[in-house]
């Protein structure tokens, strides 16, 4: 009798170390370096506010917006060093960790928006996200539209030979300078929460980034032109820690149907902004300049296939332009 007791007792005991583990509490910190007012942020606070809601408060998330956890590179060692939980970064800075990751952000390897989409529900998207998580312990909880990417200035550039010696700023990433390079510009990496200044100063002549990113940093109130480039189609990806992926427990399915639908709704935000922004930008006096793509195309396409200058395999590029057929 009394070791069925012990043993009740015991059974007892584990069904409440097990339902413990399922509602295990988690207060995340979500950090990026985007402006309050962008799409990003507003979604990533409506994400925060329905994961509270549908985990009955047991996962609280905080969004720490316009680079006040760090930099772009600052939060991405945050989510290893435990600065922060959960991070929007662009592929192109988790390229630092696995290179295949950033596919997608190279110069023309997408077609159109509705190739993105096809990239992001794809089995290629899925296992690169496992490699990363192989390589960093990290997971890519999502991918969004961040737009296509155009090259603003104080003159206009229509060709090539019109960046020529031009300093532009880019991110500090490797993939970023490839476009500039082979067009025989200037690159030169400057942090996000400092661009405007950068320009404002003369410190750089240009910048490139897509539409409704050049309307909510100002960056027209310093560029008189922006020319259509379209060199990369741009994504951002939410990667939330290892750590923060132990705490989250049963609810972590739930959290990570809240973050895609949050991310689908801002990458359609994205793209019709896009549409609308071009007659906004010309009603505020910017010059709106259409561009030689196929000259450009020209100039990088040789590197998208030379494995020794690109991070991801020829079946990933094969498999990539796949998905736009």
């Amino acid at each position: 009798m009394f070791g069925k007791k012990v043993t009740r007792g015991l059974l007892a005991a584990a069904m409440t170390v097990a339902l413990a583990g399922q509602a295990l509490a988690a207060d995340l910190k979500w950090a990026h370096v985007y402006e309050e007012g962008s799409s990003y942020h507003k979604w990533a606070l409506w994400a925060a506010e329905q994961i509270k809601e549908k985990t009955d408060g047991r996962v609280t998330i905080s969004v720490y917006p316009a680079s006040s956890l760090g930099k772009e590179a600052e939060i991405n060692e945050g989510l290893t060093i435990g600065s922060v939980d959960m991070i929007y970064t662009g592929p192109n800075f988790a390229e630092r960790d696995y290179g295949p990751i950033a596919i997608s952000d190279y110069p023309f390897m997408l077609k159109d928006y509705d190739h993105w989409k096809a990239y992001r529900d794809s089995d290629l998207f899925t296992d690169l996200s496992d490699g990363y998580k192989d390589a960093t312990g990290h997971t890519v909880m999502g991918i969004t539209w961040y737009g296509y990417r155009h090259v603003t200035s104080k003159f206009p550039i229509t060709k090539p030979a019109d960046m020529e010696g031009l300093k532009i700023r880019v991110p500090d990433s490797p993939l970023m300078v490839l476009f500039p390079n082979a067009v025989g510009a200037n690159p030169t990496p400057i942090a996000f929460s400092e661009v405007y200044l950068a320009l404002q100063q003369g410190v750089v002549d240009a910048q490139e980034n897509p539409l409704p990113t050049i309307k909510f940093k100002k960056f027209y109130e310093v560029q008189s032109n922006i020319n259509l480039t379209g060199h990369i189609g741009n994504s951002l990806i939410v990667v939330v820690s290892e750590n923060a992926m132990g705490q989250l427990g049963d609810d972590a399915a739930t959290v990570d149907a809240v973050i895609k639908d949050a991310l689908a709704q801002n990458a359609e935000e994205i793209y019709q902004s896009e549409q609308d922004l071009v007659q906004w930008f010309r009603d505020e006096g910017i010059q709106i300049n259409e561009v030689d793509k196929a000259a450009f195309q020209a100039a990088v396409a040789p590197i998208l296939t030379d494995e020794s200058k690109v991070p991801y395999t020829q079946e990933h590029y094969e498999r990539m332009q796949a998905l736009a057929q």
